[in-house]
């Protein structure tokens, strides 16, 4: 039963954050299509963890499970009221171990006939790595000098929940036959397989614009007294 629903999460999850990217930033519709992400989110992640393992403890979306859990949940506190759960040493953790494994799950892949592993290029896992590392400084700082305040407030939220989103995407649309059960011959080919992850990253690169703009936007956290966009200013 954990397959259909790993899918029909996962599928949740892609339009949940395509509505959540485009509908207005800090209103009623994004925070709530946005909370519902990270619940699908959590259920896809902890379903292919969960299969994973069942298939082989070295399996590749096991920790892929964990790193859908990881982006999401910093993601949502770092745009709720602070608590101990901004500072949480686990993700840090997780970020540090995720990051370990991808190295060298890289230099395995990089050093094997296929230049691959289990399927995946070494490049992609030196890119992960890379996200991994990138992600566990940021939480470093969290750590160390607290939550920002503003834009790069909303800077940490938006990338982790896009990122999160891309594995989502990416885990769908990198199969032709996952896509060819869901979507007609048309959208199958590569090039059309590959315009929703150029689209996501489209989005994500504008309004991580829009937030370092002079323009303040209208994003709120929940139950803080200021906005976050008045905080900027």
């Amino acid at each position: 039963m954990l397959l259909p629903i790993h899918i029909a999460a996962g599928g949740l999850a892609i339009v949940l954050g395509a509505v959540a990217l485009f509908v207005k930033k800090g209103g009623t519709t994004h925070r709530r299509v946005g909370l519902l992400f990270v619940y699908a989110m959590l259920v896809m992640g902890t379903c292919a963890s969960i299969l994973a393992f069942r298939k082989s403890p070295t399996d590749p979306n096991l920790p892929g499970g964990f790193m859908v859990a990881y982006f999401v949940g910093t993601a949502l506190t770092t745009v709720r009221p602070v608590s101990r759960w901004t500072r949480n040493v686990a993700a840090l953790t997780v970020a540090v171990g995720l990051a370990l494994l991808d190295i060298l799950g890289g230099v395995k892949a990089f050093n094997s006939p296929s230049r691959s592993l289990n399927g995946v290029p070494f490049p992609m896992l030196f890119f992960m790595a890379t996200v991994m590392i990138l992600a566990a400084m940021g939480d470093v700082r969290i750590m160390r000098f607290g939550m920002p305040r503003g834009r790069p407030r909303l800077t940490r939220h938006l990338w982790r929940m896009c990122f999160a989103l891309f594995i989502a995407a990416g885990s769908f649309f990198s199969v032709r036959a996952r896509v060819a059960k869901v979507l007609p011959e048309p959208f199958t080919t590569a090039p059309m397989r590959a315009l929703p992850i150029l689209l996501l990253f489209g989005a994500m690169f504008y309004w991580l614009w829009r937030v370092r703009g002079r323009r303040a936007l209208p994003v709120l956290v929940r139950h803080d007294p200021m906005s976050l966009a008045a905080r900027a200013k």
